[in-house]
């Protein structure tokens, strides 16, 4: 077929076959991974690494995976990091719409999380997903609310959520550090617990890094923190059979 196409369609050619395989690509190539988020006593904490993966290759280590909806919303996100660059202008226009209303009226985080929950359904109805997992979490009339909505646009709530591989090795620690007392855990220990939990990923996840955001929200409003490098010691891997083998 190529030895059929003369020099001057050649650049035609080769656009319209990678548009082609764009309309049918189904997998993201650009990934982030693990977001860890929890309630503690007035406020929520969330923190993401810095870290987007080209396939297996560390190759992004300054992506920024949390950002503030709003003035008491927070969200962070797993997976495609083209898919959130999309989601990021959508409540972006969101935000504009709302505030050129000039009603008083503000997009609050429930009324965020219904929006990301319907627009995930409705592009997994499209067999067009957008390829990630969203932690959002705030605080709405003063009630903490935290939720996760995946890329087929399923939703649940709980005290505790971690995405990705922080399922699986983070949740365990969660569960035990905080269950029944998310009214009562101090600033200091839940950022204690979180840097535990991110820690656990770095030494466990093959695509995360030391280097993370934590965030915070608070009746004043969202804060993201700069990113800041965890202490690691790998010492405790000498003991592992086949460590360095």
């Amino acid at each position: 077929m190529l030895d059929a196409v003369t020099e001057a369609e050649f650049p035609t050619y080769v656009v319209s076959i990678y548009a082609t395989v764009g309309e049918r690509f189904s997998r993201p190539i650009v990934t982030g991974t693990s977001v860890i988020a929890f309630k503690y006593k007035d406020d929520i904490m969330m923190a993401a690494d810095c870290l987007a993966s080209y396939g297996s290759l560390a190759r992004f280590r300054n992506e920024k995976r949390l950002m503030a909806v709003g003035e008491t919303t927070l969200l962070g996100v797993s997976g495609g990091m083209s898919d959130f660059q999309h989601m990021q202008h959508t409540l972006e226009s969101l935000l504009t719409q709302a505030y050129d209303m000039d009603d008083g009226q503000k997009l609050g985080t429930k009324s965020a999380y219904k929006c990301i929950s319907n627009i995930m359904y409705n592009r997994r109805t499209k067999f067009d997903p957008l390829w990630n997992s969203y932690v959002m979490g705030g605080l709405d009339n003063g009630q903490k609310v935290l939720g996760y909505v995946d890329l087929y646009g399923k939703t649940y709530q709980s005290a505790t959520i971690a995405t990705g591989f922080g399922g699986h090795l983070a949740q365990p620690i969660l569960r035990r550090r905080l269950e029944g007392r998310e009214d009562e855990l101090s600033e200091e220990e839940a950022v204690h617990i979180l840097n535990e939990c991110m820690r656990v990923l770095f030494y466990r996840d093959a695509r995360s890094l030391n280097k993370l955001r934590r965030a915070k929200v608070t009746a004043q409003g969202v804060e993201i923190s700069e990113p800041y490098m965890l202490e690691t010691n790998w010492g405790f891997a000498e003991s592992i059979t086949g460590y360095g083998s």
